[in-house]
């Protein structure tokens, strides 16, 4: 199978200052965990880790990373989590962490729905409550997405999450038969909606409830 491709450089800098001079650079701090006794300190260029993301072989999330420094070596990773500037929208930092290919991880994998409801073409709305699931299985048999056809839902269906199958060995562990999909009537939809406004204008009222209380007491210790 194609894995996505990342080169890194070990580093020996830490702190703040060292991190702001490497994305001066062009360039990110990360820390690659699972890979032996030590965690592993990396810097990686911010360009090449977003031609990655955009890479149709990222579609599993696997990564064989390739890393510079001393000694030569690869792993086969996976992005365990990643940092961005809400504001520039620019990687500060990213964790990785390295994975056996013979043994069997859990990762969240993205829904498709396949084909048109046929409630949907009477007025129903089709709710996605899960855009992705849980998976267990070994790294290579990670699916790029899992496909559920909705073509034959109906106004007031739903789809659970024991009702869903994918190929090959591959597990999708729930300790709870959960709704993933379902198919509501517009009225419902409007109600929930009413419901949802109710509560957070209930929840405001209760704010200001509590700031009069406040100012009260303020007013009377004074």
């Amino acid at each position: 199978m194609d894995i996505a491709k990342l080169t890194a450089q070990t580093r020996d800098s830490v702190g703040k200052g060292a991190a702001r001079s490497l994305r001066r650079q062009g360039r990110i701090p990360g820390i690659l965990y699972g890979s032996g006794a030590d965690n592993i300190k990396l810097s990686l260029e911010s360009s090449e880790l977003e031609k990655m993301f955009n890479s149709p072989q990222y579609s599993r999330g696997l990564i064989n990373l390739n890393i510079q420094g001393g000694q030569p070596f690869s792993k086969t990773v996976m992005v365990k989590e990643l940092q961005i500037d809400p504001v520039k929208a620019n990687y500060l930092h990213v964790d990785l962490l390295a994975i056996s290919m013979d043994k069997k991880i859990a990762t969240m994998v993205y829904i498709n729905t396949i084909g048109t409801p046929k409630g949907v073409e009477e007025g129903g709305i089709l709710q996605i409550i899960r855009r992705e699931l849980e998976v267990y299985c070994l790294p290579a048999n990670i699916p790029e997405q899992i496909d559920i056809d909705v073509s034959n839902m109906e106004i007031g269906d739903s789809i659970h999450v024991s009702e869903i199958k994918v190929e090959g060995d591959v597990e999708i562990p729930y300790d709870v038969d959960f709704t993933v999909i379902t198919l509501v009537s517009p009225k419902m939809e409007a109600e929930e909606e009413a419901l949802e406004e109710e509560a957070g204008e209930e929840g405001e009222e209760g704010e200001e409830g509590e700031e009069a209380d406040s100012s009260e007491s303020k007013g009377a210790e004074e």
